[in-house]
């Protein structure tokens, strides 16, 4: 019999079950994850999980190794800085556009039109590197530029995109589900459909049992953050290192044209429905209040998204400030190394979230962690060596990751409706932007003063993750109780 098709609109339909054989598919399913990681393939489907993971990888690679190559072919760290810094802005600034035309749109055509557009873009960037007659001044790289920044503003938002999907995923099972149709067919409590995402067959799941889904799939997805953006930068070095400049971005584009479609038109993007058009009856009386809503949403998402900025701070400043360190008492190579340690447990610890228990709530959950932050981030002053610093670094790892999933977190539950890729895409911009600015402030004190006043600059990126986290303790208490 031929399976239906999940159908692109505002709800979903049950499939038709059979037979038990489908339960005890979905059980094996289920039991190779360990436990409430478990529930994940069911949701999204299988091959969602590595897509999603693997897709986002030339996210990761773009600005390492477009440092990397154009500082190759210039010889000017200056040239290759400025070339990094470009696709950086090009994220920062092109991340939201793709994340509002995914609401408008649908991910779908989104990412399948930034993946081509994106890879051309790369394309371009090598060209551009090695045709470029000669590097003396920024002017003379302009081509150079202008393709390292169309390269980061066309990059698709896999990461982002995919907290969408599990968003929607996990809170379209609230819907009331009609009972199957076969007769005689088993009753389960939440089997899979065609494409492995599970619908309630009989009642629906407690907003509860949602938020440990929410909280267990937004845990998975800080720890793929912190794999790619440590993969990505190491693959970028060994290919560079051992075989050719070019050939890092080269697999960047590859992947993305490959990796990037196949989770644009996988099943779990008909979970993500764009609003449909409103109807013109009622617009002009309605028009003030839609703008005082929109003013008050504003605001409210600014704060996860200054947060965010924050963090990507902390992030930049690190990393400079780790090079300084790591030249101060062996080489600077090693600053890479010495940050993959902090990414590691930082890492582990965002996996961790998942198993916290429900009634430590999410503005709780950012101020502990963010006051773990910043209590710990006060030890890198402290090491006289390398491994008391590799020491430091994995306690600071520890608070790090839950930060970043409950930022997300808070983000999706105050994203105004329909505009959840927006905000996400947003939130993964502060990110980029803050990197930019730590690495600049950080890369400032750190050659006029050294590496423990480039610290001061995650220290304060620590603190401002506090100080925001306390607001957002007083603003949730102010929203009302879904």
């Amino acid at each position: 019999m031929e399976k239906p098709s999940l159908a692109s609109s505002s709800h979903v339909q049950p499939q038709q079950f059979g037979s038990a054989q489908n339960i005890a598919k979905a059980s094996a399913r289920r039991s190779r994850l360990p436990g409430r990681f478990a529930r994940l393939p069911e949701l999204a489907g299988p091959g969602f999980l590595p897509l999603g993971l693997f897709a986002r990888l030339p996210l990761a690679m773009l600005t390492v190794g477009t440092l990397t190559l154009v500082t190759s072919v210039s010889q000017s760290y200056a040239i290759g800085g400025m070339a990094a810094g470009a696709v950086g802005i090009g994220s920062a600034v092109g991340a939201p556009v793709l994340g509002s035309l995914a609401d408008r749109a649908g991910q779908r055509v989104v990412l399948l039109v930034a993946a081509v557009v994106n890879t051309l873009a790369v394309a371009g960037l090598l060209a551009a590197a090695y045709v470029t007659p000669g590097y003396e001044s920024a002017l003379a790289a302009t081509g150079v530029l202008v393709a390292a920044f169309l390269a980061g503003a066309s990059c698709p938002q896999v990461g982002p995109m995919a907290r969408v999907r599990w968003m929607a995923l996990t809170t379209r099972n609230l819907l009331p589900a009609r009972a199957p149709q076969s007769v005689g067919a088993p009753q389960p409590t939440n089997a899979p459909d065609s494409v492995g995402v599970p619908f309630p067959v009989s009642g629906s799941r407690s907003v509860a049992a949602n938020r440990a889904d929410l909280d267990t799939a937004l845990s998975y997805e800080g720890t793929a953050d912190e794999i790619t953006f440590v993969l990505g930068p190491a693959l970028v070095g060994v290919l560079a290192s051992l075989l050719a400049p070019w050939l890092p971005l080269a697999l960047a584009a590859l992947m993305t044209i490959t990796l990037v479609p196949a989770f644009a038109v996988h099943p779990s993007h008909h979970a993500v429905v764009p609003p449909a058009p409103k109807a013109g009856t009622g617009v002009v009386s309605s028009e003030k209040g839609g703008r005082q809503r929109s003013r008050r949403a504003g605001a409210v998402v600014a704060v996860p998204v200054a947060a965010m900025v924050c963090m990507g701070t902390f992030f930049g400043a690190t990393q400079n400030a780790l090079s300084a360190y790591a030249a101060q008492y062996a080489t600077a190579e090693l600053a890479g190394l010495l940050y993959s340690v902090m990414g590691l447990s930082s890492a582990v610890a965002a996996l961790s979230v998942a198993f916290w228990p429900q009634r430590f709530g999410l503005a709780a959950r950012w101020v502990a962690a963010a006051l773990a932050m910043s209590m710990l981030s006060l030890l890198l002053l402290v090491p006289a060596g390398i491994w008391p610093m590799v020491f430091v670094l994995l306690l600071l790892g520890i608070p790090v990751g839950p930060v970043m999933v409950t930022v997300f977190s808070i983000g999706g539950l105050v994203a105004p409706a329909g505009r959840m890729a927006t905000v996400m895409t947003a939130l993964a911009s502060g990110i980029v932007a803050g990197t930019a600015l730590g690495a600049y402030f950080a890369g400032q004190l750190a050659e006029t003063q050294g590496p423990a006043a480039a610290f001061l600059v995650s220290m304060a990126a620590a603190a401002g993750l506090l100080v925001l986290g306390l607001v957002t303790s007083v603003v949730m208490k102010r929203r009302p109780r879904a």
